[in-house]
């Protein structure tokens, strides 16, 4: 078989392997510690269990990926040395790079990539996609792993290197080979920290430490992809501090370096701050989103679906969490305004919707009443005045509403309950997504539709299976964007999930901090304190 070659080389000098983390990259101060409040508690620490942020940064720290995505939204290689792809696009040979090693000092091989991999494509919307095409994996030899497919798809390494929720982590084969539905109870990976699990504690704080021996690329850090070069020996995770004015002034003191979410009502406080920085990370922005739950009523009428999207008019939860008019606007495009993607078609129901035509949709569903059971988090900033706006506007509609107050982690835990919502369920909860989470139809998990295989709120549509199917099949860019407007009025009809928005969530940071770069996430290497 004629195999094409694609092969990257890195500047890496083999005298450099095996040698002590010191001597790899330049160091940071000696005993260095970066202090971070994130966006929210850390509780899940399995990433491919949940889609939930704060495992995947937590993921991002002590794992490591094949693949990354450069802020240009480019997929370059990070564990995979060089790769080829047969004439008929079948079989892929993926060979790994020298210097990849696991915390505990065994060598990444071919057989931890598969494990791997087939955990990650059983949760995970494109990994599933993914894994539709794959007949079987092999590890001819310990630094290689193949994959061949039963038919030829045009997302093999978009779905290795997809930055966030849920990420390919590349972890020990024994750890991988834990049932997906089951949280692993290990955390090993090879990433540039390792987890100090005897200091961990939820609610409070998360530590991590310099992996001396993890041997980076030699690119520039860019998006999840490029070098892994850690210039601190310690990063600690302030989980307890979840007051936004306690958070600001802890910043203005130096007793924090970082804060994930900067309070939006604190925008203009940190702007003034000639000691402080909001460095620029994100190029695509976040989107909120509303998902129901199909399983239970009233949701599980698509007329009071749509009843509640023609309530939610995208300004008031954008005036109201966002506030910042230069940071947010309204957009009906499910898969993200100005992305290759990005269509307005079937958005006519919720952005000239109002509530005339709610009430009116409402009347004709035969709605009898049914409490909706709205999910608050107490505890993130970035959403929590969101669920409180929906609840105004599904009672105008003509709703009756039970709002229920809790933490994140919380919330995270009860949206996965497929229980009635007068028995521990839900029917409706606000989350927001990463631009890379939504743009892709493949990825986007709100507009996956294999019922209980899909995201929460388990919506079941034949032909929005079959529309996303045909997508993963198109190789012609003008052919995936009209499937991708079919998809998304199909969507539109059966209610999966109302887009509430788009808006940019800034970062804050004292001064002594260098080395931000554009990540679409929120990653910790490269960084420097001084």
């Amino acid at each position: 078989m004629t195999i094409r070659r694609r092969t990257l080389n890195t500047a890496l000098a083999a005298a450099t392997l095996g040698l002590p983390g010191t001597a790899l990259y330049a160091q940071g101060t000696r005993g260095s510690v970066l202090r971070v409040v994130p966006h929210s508690n850390l509780a899940i620490l399995d990433p491919i269990w949940t889609t939930a942020y704060m495992s995947r940064n937590h993921g991002y720290m002590i794992y490591d990926t094949l693949f990354g995505t450069d802020e240009n939204a480019k997929i370059k290689p990070q564990m995979v040395e060089s790769w080829t792809e047969s004439p008929d696009h079948r079989l892929w040979t993926f060979k790994l790079r020298k210097g990849l090693e696991f915390h505990d000092g065994k060598p990444v091989t071919g057989e931890d990539v598969i494990a791997s991999l087939k955990r990650w494509g059983a949760r995970d919307a494109m990994g599933s996609a993914l894994f539709q095409f794959v007949q079987r994996m092999d590890a001819p030899a310990p630094d290689t792993f193949r994959i061949f497919l039963g038919e030829a798809c045009g997302f093999v390494l978009e779905a290795l290197g997809k930055p966030s929720s849920v990420v390919p982590f590349i972890m020990p084969r024994r750890i991988a080979e834990t049932d997906p539905y089951k949280q692993i109870d290990e955390h090993v990976g090879s990433g540039p920290y390792t987890f100090k699990r005897d200091e961990f504690k939820p609610g409070d704080k998360a530590v991590y430490l310099k992996n001396a021996r993890y041997v980076p690329r030699d690119e520039p850090a860019s998006g999840s992809a490029g070098g892994k070069r850690v210039h601190v020996d310690r990063v600690e995770w302030n989980l307890a501090l979840r007051d936004g004015p306690s958070q600001v002034s802890a910043l203005q003191k130096g007793e924090v370096d970082i804060l994930e979410a900067l309070p939006f009502d604190s925008y203009e406080t940190v702007r003034r701050d000639a000691s402080l920085q909001m460095p620029r990370f994100d190029t695509i922005g976040r989107g909120y989103a509303a998902r129901f739950n199909f399983l239970h009523k009233p949701f599980d009428n698509p007329k009071v679906r749509q009843a509640a999207i023609a309530s939610f008019n995208q300004e008031p939860f954008l005036r109201a969490q966002v506030g910042v008019k230069e940071l947010y606007r309204t957009c009906g495009a499910m898969f993200m305004c100005n992305t290759p993607y990005g269509t307005l078609a079937g958005s006519d129901l919720q952005m000239k919707g109002g509530l005339k035509k709610a009430q009116q949709l409402l009347a004709e569903s035969g709605y009898d009443g049914t409490p909706v059971v709205v999910l608050k988090p107490t505890d993130l900033l970035s959403i929590h005045k969101l669920p409180d706006v929906a609840a105004q506007l599904l009672r105008q509609a003509g709703f009756k509403v039970e709002v229920l107050a809790m933490d994140w982690q919380s919330v995270v835990a009860r949206r996965a309950k497929k229980d009635a919502p007068d028995k521990g369920g839900w029917n409706l909860f606000i989350t927001a997504f990463w631009g890379f989470d939504l743009w892709s139809p493949i990825a986007n998990p709100m507009t996956d539709a294999r019922g209980e295989k899909g995201f929460f709120g388990w919506p079941a549509d034949d032909q929005l299976v079959a529309l996303r199917n045909e997508f993963m099949r198109a190789t012609d860019d003008g052919a995936k964007k009209k499937l991708a407007e079919r998809m998304q009025l199909r969507a539109y009809e059966i209610g999966t999930h109302a887009p509430l928005g788009q808006y940019d969530q800034p970062m804050a940071a004292t001064r002594a901090v260098s080395g931000f770069f554009v990540t679409n996430g929120n990653l910790y290497w490269n960084l420097r304190k001084s």
